[in-house]
């Protein structure tokens, strides 16, 4: 396959400045931190991302053992549906907070419920305790608790793409479980650090050594890394699954892995729809308040998602019909 390194643009100026910044700074490498210190940097580094819209409501549950949610309700509800969402942050740090501009950005433009899964962390809750909780999550909407309607779509940044996919891959066969698609936004598939995008993109914003850091505290266990649980790449089958939206940056060390993943899905008879942004690196969702382009890109993700529940409410209308003829 052709390496998506070849079709990439010079970085955003802005991320260029991030970059810039960043190198100049002096900090010690994600690295050389612990979890506890990697996730205050990560709440320190938040101001960058543009605050979202205004919602209706904003609400906050307990769900299954450790987990909760907090359901982002829109203003106007224009479709039928929920979506899921799960934070990046590498299984190791995120949380709401990290979530909650794209999310008030999924809810209005979309016009459907958010429910932002605050799912436990690694090292403290390693692999597949995410992949768990995403379950637990997707079959409590589907109970329509809350009043949320079951027909779902499953969003994620990064690490939460790759709960995203997982837990696409292990709902298929769930009949209690409607998935009308998934969002993945630069997206961890595999656990390959070699492939050519990781040579080439390898960073300040993210690299091979990075990786290597997060997938060490959320699976230790090497030989578990080749499950589909944890690379939903290495999936033997991909048919029947839901259409998809795959978000990839030029500048991405994931940039291959997410192409590939889209090709496989669409040999697999997936509807796939591919946003490749050449001239964006990885976490661009995080810098939407210092990079227009990212802030553009933020917009096309959730207007793809929207896109996604169009025609389900007709699809009702039609169903009620028949079963009242």
């Amino acid at each position: 396959m052709t390496s998506g390194v070849q079709e990439r643009s010079a970085l955003d100026p802005a991320f260029q400045a991030v970059a810039d910044a960043a190198s100049g700074a002096g900090l010690p490498p994600m690295v050389e931190l612990s979890p506890a210190d990697a996730r205050e940097r990560i709440r320190g580094a938040l101001q960058a991302c543009a605050p979202g819209p205004e919602v209706a409501s904003i609400e906050t549950h307990a769900v299954g053992d450790g987990v909760s949610v907090r359901i982002y309700r829109p203003v106007d509800e224009t479709h039928a549906g929920t979506v899921v969402h799960f934070h990046g942050g590498g299984w190791v740090t995120g949380d709401f907070d990290y979530a909650d501009p794209m999310c008030r950005l999924l809810a209005e433009t979309a016009g459907v419920p958010v429910v932002s899964v605050d799912y436990r962390l690694a090292p403290e809750h390693p692999f597949p305790a995410a992949v768990d909780d995403a379950l637990t999550v997707l079959r409590w909407v589907a109970s329509e608790s809350e009043g949320l309607d079951p027909r779902i779509v499953v969003t994620g940044d990064s690490a939460g793409g790759n709960l995203a996919a997982v837990s696409a891959q292990l709902m298929r066969s769930d009949d209690a479980v409607n998935l009308l698609g998934q969002v993945l936004i630069y997206p961890v598939v595999d656990a390959d650090l070699t492939r050519d995008s990781y040579v080439a993109n390898s960073g300040v914003f993210l690299g091979a050594r990075e990786m290597g850091w997060f997938l060490d505290h959320y699976c230790p266990d090497v030989d578990a890394r080749t499950s589909p649980d944890l690379a939903p790449i290495r999936a033997a089958d991909l048919s029947g699954l839901p259409p998809a939206v795959v978000v990839v940056g030029g500048h991405d060390p994931l940039l291959d892995e997410g192409l590939e993943y889209a090709e496989r899905l669409r040999g697999s008879g997936v509807p796939v729809e591919v946003q490749h942004l050449p001239s964006l690196p990885h976490g661009f969702l995080q810098f939407t308040a210092v990079s227009a382009a990212a802030a553009a890109a933020a917009a096309a993700v959730a207007a793809a998602t929207a896109r996604l529940f169009e025609g389900v409410a007709q699809q009702s209308d039609s169903t009620e019909a028949v079963d009242h003829a």
